[in-house]
């Protein structure tokens, strides 16, 4: 939206001609979606907590959680505003990418918000119903993934890339379609199981929403990805402006959800990040990439799945509970140094997924 004013002010001054680069564009919705979630923040805190939607607690769960309950939630509302914000005063709206990830991250927030209002405010137990949350997910990923396939100008914007392999790619064709389901609906539910403990989900969704801009950037500039050797995607540069508000929104929101957690994002905050990285991952055509920088929200499901698995098939639990993080809790970790750990594992995996830049 200002990018049109800016335009328009460089005819009088050539001087507004700087907010054409994006690198400046992406550190002011950095800023402004920072600033949107610190000035924003403690009113909604006060907000949820005078409506008293707060956090429920299983009686199965660590002891340590107890004393969480009635802790604001829902105020991963507060991310998407500031993200929406932030990516419609800087980004060229023009521009479609910018708008299929937004309306799929707002789409899933939308789905998350309606399980907890019916959660924390209607108090049922049950929330959305599992198969109608799924469905809505299902609708939502299946027409992100539709229009992105309609809309590819070339085979590359499709194929499936191997990361650290020098021009190797797979033609999905139409199999693509349901790749993509798969990656935005999975991205979305991995991110929602890792959201347990405070902090612990948004400052990994900030550090890989920060890489896949990284990845962005460069595919969308033609000198940049031939000296990668990286598929050139016109257009797709503009989704750095989008991570950028999500880094932004995010590490805004950690200020309040750091432990011990003022507010949790619920739903409405976990399952539109997560859909949102996996959305921007397939724009710029590094899923294989996201599935390695996100090991945590990985191993975090598949802890879930194997859980699940084993108790159905043997009667025994792998962990002493899933997902991953509350088994550590169990173990006696505090739940400082799960968190930290589990950060710490993010920037190792963030920097090898990285390093796919160059080792080829």
């Amino acid at each position: 939206m200002l990018l049109y004013f800016t335009e328009w002010l460089a005819e009088f001054d050539s001087a507004f001609n700087v907010f054409q680069y994006l690198t400046l564009r992406t550190i002011l919705g950095v800023l402004t979606a920072l600033l949107i979630s610190l000035m924003v923040g403690p009113m909604m805190i006060r907000r949820l907590s005078f409506h008293q939607i707060g956090q429920t607690v299983r009686d199965d769960g660590p002891e340590s959680h107890f004393s969480k309950a009635g802790t604001p939630t829902m105020g991963g509302a507060l991310i998407l505003v500031a993200i929406a914000i932030a990516t419609l005063l800087w980004s060229d709206l023009s521009n479609h990418y910018v708008w299929i990830v937004l309306i799929v991250t707002l789409a899933f927030g939308v789905i998350g918000m309606v399980d907890d209002y019916k959660k924390l405010v209607l108090k049922d137990p049950q929330g959305l119903v599992a198969r109608w949350k799924y469905f809505w997910q299902s609708i939502a990923g299946l027409g992100a993934a539709i229009v992105l396939y309609l809309g590819a100008d070339s085979s590359v914007e499709t194929a499936l890339l191997i990361p650290y392999l020098k021009d190797v790619s797979l033609d999905w064709g139409p199999i693509f379609i349901l790749f993509t389901y798969l990656v935005i609906v999975g991205s979305s539910n991995a991110v929602n199981l890792t959201d347990g403990l405070d902090g612990l989900a948004i400052l990994p969704s900030v550090m890989v929403g920060g890489a896949l801009g990284v990845f962005a950037y460069l595919s969308g500039h033609a000198d940049f990805s031939a000296y990668l050797k990286i598929p050139n995607l016109p257009g797709v540069g503009e989704l750095i402006i989008f991570c950028g508000a999500l880094v932004g929104a995010g590490l805004g929101f950690l200020w309040f959800n750091t432990y011990p957690a003022q507010v949790f994002m619920g739903d409405v905050g976990a399952l539109a990040l997560g859909a949102a990285l996996g959305v921007v991952a397939v724009a710029v055509r590094q899923e294989l990439v996201l599935f390695i920088m996100g090991g945590v929200f990985v191993m975090e499901t598949v802890s879930v799945m194997l859980q699940v698995a084993s108790f159905k098939l043997t009667g025994r639990r792998i962990f002493r509970m899933a997902p991953l993080h509350h088994h550590f809790e169990l173990k006696g970790w505090p739940e400082p140094r799960v968190i930290v750990r589990f950060w710490i594992i993010t920037v190792v995996l963030v920097l090898i997924g990285l390093a796919s830049l160059k080792i080829r």
